[in-house]
C-alpha cells in the first residue's frame, strides 16, 4: 500500500472536524476512510486503484481528469 498516506490525511481532517463541531463531517469521513482503505487494500501491487476500479466499470479519463462512461 505505497498510498496509505491518504488515510492519515483523512484522519487528520476528521479530527479537525470532531473537534471544530462538525459532527455529520467527521462521520462522512470516518466512512470515506473506510472506503479508502479498502481500495488501497484491494488494488493490485504497485496498481493504481481507481484506474482499476474504472477498467473494470467501463470508464476513461480525458486529459482533464474527468470521467466519461462508454
Amino acid at each position: 500500500m505505497k498510498n496509505e498516506w491518504i488515510l492519515d490525511v483523512l484522519i487528520d481532517l476528521r479530527s479537525f472536524a470532531a473537534a471544530n463541531g462538525l459532527p455529520k463531517l467527521a462521520e462522512q469521513l470516518d466512512d470515506t476512510a473506510l472506503l479508502a482503505a479498502c481500495e488501497l487494500v484491494s488494488a493490485p501491487e504497485g496498481g493504481d486503484a481507481r484506474g482499476a476500479k474504472d477498467r473494470r466499470l467501463g470508464l476513461h479519463h480525458d486529459l482533464g481528469g474527468a470521467r466519461a462512461g462508454l
